[in-house]
């Protein structure tokens, strides 16, 4: 950068760059400090933590707002990235105000002072039916993505998927590795826990039953991979949340 352009930025306040977030209303923007601590949130952040004022964001963490297991994911990848490991366009799973899940494409990147110690990160996320993305690889992820969440109760395997989306199985293995960190089947299986965890929560099904509808044939292997996944079992889970709303 020039002279003349970095005196030029030095006299802009962050704080009028950051109005600029609030200018995009369909993507969620925010900061955090190094210790996973959200500092700033757009608008629209805001809004898809429920809540009104950035006073009521400041100085909390993911595991304030999110699942535990969604905002361990969150810390995770903050310590990731202030280590060097920058997240583009990413899908991962996120919940949304009425507590359903979604699936979002998110950048995250490490934040330096000028003596370039870190600081902290920034984040960008935006709705998968949302995001406007014209490049062949990330279509080649979206079709089965949303093949999966719309058919997850139902058997799907691989070459099912890889042939919906034109591509061989080794090809659909590496876009799925590529943009979301996992195999086509652990995909599939993670979209099938966290209809389950819906169910679990919002509906008094016997837990059997929400396995079956969930895709899961044996109710014992849909019970060890909840609590793998989710760290706890499905009736203490179903417990805990009785519980609350008791409260």
């Amino acid at each position: 950068m020039d002279q003349s352009k970095n005196n030029f930025l030095n006299q802009v306040s962050i704080e009028q760059l950051m109005m600029l977030f609030d200018l995009m209303p369909d993507t969620l923007c925010w900061i955090k400090n190094s210790k996973s601590e959200f500092v700033y949130g757009n608008q629209y952040f805001l809004l898809h933590l429920g809540v009104k004022h950035l006073r009521q964001v400041v100085g909390k963490t993911d595991f304030d707002f999110s699942p535990k297991h969604i905002a361990k994911q969150f810390v995770v990848d903050d310590q990731k990235v202030m280590k060097g490991t920058s997240v583009n366009n990413r899908l991962e799973v996120n919940t949304l105000v009425d507590g359903d899940i979604a699936w979002f494409i998110t950048s995250k990147h490490v934040l330096t002072n000028n003596d370039d110690t870190v600081i902290g990160t920034f984040g960008l996320s935006k709705h998968l039916n949302q995001a406007q993305t014209s490049t062949s690889s990330m279509d080649a992820v979206k079709i089965p993505v949303n093949f999966i969440r719309e058919h997850y109760s139902k058997k799907i395997t691989v070459k099912e998927i890889a042939h919906l989306s034109h591509l061989s199985i080794s090809a659909l293995e590496r876009r799925f590795k590529k943009h979301l960190g996992l195999t086509p089947k652990q995909f599939i299986n993670q979209v099938r826990l966290e209809q389950a965890r819906r169910l679990l929560i919002d509906t008094q099904r016997p837990i059997a039953q929400i396995a079956h509808e969930t895709g899961f044939v044996d109710n014992s292997y849909f019970t060890r991979q909840f609590m793998k996944y989710f760290e706890e079992l499905p009736t203490t889970l179903r417990k805990q949340y009785i519980n609350r709303t008791r409260v």
